[in-house]
């Protein structure tokens, strides 16, 4: 993985800070956050979606931290299932379910309260296979 700068557009940035004031978590947990929120999707996120240029810029180590090796394993498995290649693939799919992850989370969390319930609703879905 060669890619060590996460841009994410205007959109994205804005709802993080919103969230960010809502809740109290940092851009970084709430971005881990959605991207596991958008992992659990059934739906494959448009990288084109999300190609609008960058408002905000990411170390990716800060962004996944120690878990670096954790959330690329999780991608790479949903790009399998999803039947991308991760060599040319991995990057534009981060950014996207990073991206549509934001949206989702700023959707679904209107203040720190309804994180348990979230989590709770993601685990019950069923695992789909393809």
């Amino acid at each position: 993985m060669s890619f060590s700068r996460i841009y994410i557009g205007k959109d994205v940035d804005l709802r993080l800070r919103n969230l960010k004031a809502r809740t109290g978590l940092t851009p970084n947990l709430l971005c881990r956050l959605g991207f596991c929120l958008s992992l659990s999707e059934p739906g494959i996120p448009d990288p084109q979606l999300y190609a609008d240029g960058p408002a905000r810029e990411f170390n990716r180590y800060t962004l996944t931290g120690q878990w670096d090796v954790f959330f690329f394993s999780l991608l790479r498995d949903r790009l399998f299932e999803d039947g991308f290649d991760d060599r040319v693939d991995l990057e534009p799919h981060f950014k996207a379910h990073l991206s549509r992850g934001v949206l989702l989370l700023y959707q679904r969390l209107k203040t720190l309260s309804d994180l348990p319930g979230l989590i709770y609703e993601a685990n019950r879905r069923p695992e789909v296979k393809a």
